[in-house]
């Protein structure tokens, strides 16, 4: 019998989104509006327990794109943005024909540095003679910045932040949940986030008149009369109400699907404990609670004697999907011409990490099968690595020393 694949992260359904979807094609609600859009609204800002205003809309990128226009960003500016990420946190800053200025990260939580942060601060107004005008923060594979830190230094120097918790939903912050902290707050519910709206975001705002703006915008800029007038440039960037059903479905199980993410990153903690140069990322103080979107691992290449890459090829011959951490965006070559404040942290994460399967749809015994299968791997490379040294041809002598 064929082993089934063991994927990355994937959608997994909670049962009642077929209801949603039904409902909006019984009663022809098939637009970008309609009861599920302002429904699953709703629910993230109950679930968010903040007093917010959500917007759901296309994508993440699209929130991150409406909040800097609505903070002002245009040509000339620039925008710090956190190195160590997707190129959808900085593409947007290019959207508006802004610069990025892209910040290493800190290895506690592997997110922006605020050493590095106040640095570049300072230095693009030595430099330009201006501040930069906005800060994008992302909280990493869904573990929180640090955020009192950040704050403090964004307050300082009054710079507004949006904080993308894209991978984020459900996270914590002493507390509070993570996309809550920012001027404005970014999630997405892409087909391998927590939730899914099978592609989507949601732009998260402080204020009405905020929110009001978002939706304007989002529905390319339509003034209130009796005719197509326009006085702005809008975006088609509206989450459709078939989308939002999914959502809404998904919403009912969230809180299941956030327990049994944390409960394979403790499970991928347990069986990594024996092995000697591999690190399993968890939160390392009581103030950070992260939802593990993905259980990331740093190896020790002069210990194992093998590469992040070359477990990952492993892993794919043997039907297991793994992932690379984020390639650092100052080493883009679509943003090579950016400035960047780095201290190589965030280089070695990316030589040295890999995401490891971490569905909420995964057994117990997927996630032990992900271990065995590295343990084995790492075993045989090692014995190799034994023999080439002492100048046997056999693995099996190599094995009865």
């Amino acid at each position: 019998m064929e082993s089934k694949k063991i994927w990355l992260s994937i959608a997994q359904m909670g049962g009642s989104e077929q209801q949603y979807i039904n409902d909006a094609f019984e009663k022809n609600w098939v637009t970008p509006l309609g009861p599920n859009v302002t429904g699953f609204e709703k629910d993230i800002e109950s679930f968010l327990n903040q007093e917010c205003h959500v917007v759901a809309l296309s994508s993440g990128t699209a929130a991150i794109h409406l909040a800097l226009i609505q903070l002002g960003i245009g040509a000339g500016d620039e925008v710090i943005c956190q190195s160590f990420t997707f190129s959808a946190s900085a593409n947007p800053i290019v959207y508006q024909c802004a610069m990025p200025i892209f910040v290493d990260s800190e290895i506690d939580t592997w997110n922006i540095s605020p050493i590095l942060l106040e640095k570049a601060i300072l230095d693009r107004k030595m430099k330009t003679g201006k501040y930069p005008k906005a800060i994008i923060i992302v909280d990493l594979y869904g573990m929180p910045v640090k955020m009192d830190e950040i704050l403090i230094i964004a307050s300082q120097y009054n710079i507004p932040i949006i904080e993308d918790a894209a991978e984020a939903l459900g996270s914590e912050y002493k507390g509070r949940k993570c996309g809550t902290f920012g001027a404005f707050g970014v999630l997405s519910f892409n087909g391998n986030k927590i939730i899914t709206t099978s592609g989507g975001g949601a732009l998260i705002c402080k204020r009405a008149e905020q929110a009001k703006e978002t939706v304007f915008l989002a529905t390319q800029a339509k003034e209130n009369r009796p005719y197509y007038y326009h006085e702005k440039i809008g975006y088609n960037y509206r989450l459709s109400n078939i989308c939002a059903g999914i959502g809404r479905g998904q919403m009912e199980v969230l809180p299941q699907f956030l327990s049994r993410r944390r409960e394979i990153n403790s499970l991928y903690s347990e069986l990594f404990a024996d092995v000697e140069g591999v690190y399993v990322m968890q939160c390392r103080d009581k103030m950070f609670n992260s939802n593990y979107w993905l259980t990331c691992i740093i190896i020790d290449d002069t210990v194992l004697g093998v590469t992040v890459n070359d477990i990952r090829l492993y892993l794919d011959s043997v039907d297991i999907e793994s992932r690379l951490l984020w390639k650092p965006l100052h080493m883009q070559p679509v943003f090579d011409s950016c400035p960047a404040y780095i201290d190589g942290t965030s280089e070695r994460l990316f030589r040295n990490g890999l995401c490891l399967p971490s569905s909420p749809a995964l057994t117990n015994k997927d996630v032990e099968k992900v271990v065995t299968e590295l343990k084995k791997y790492i075993c045989d490379k090692g014995t190799e690595k034994l023999s080439r040294q002492v100048g046997l041809t056999s693995i099996n002598e190599i094995k009865h020393i």
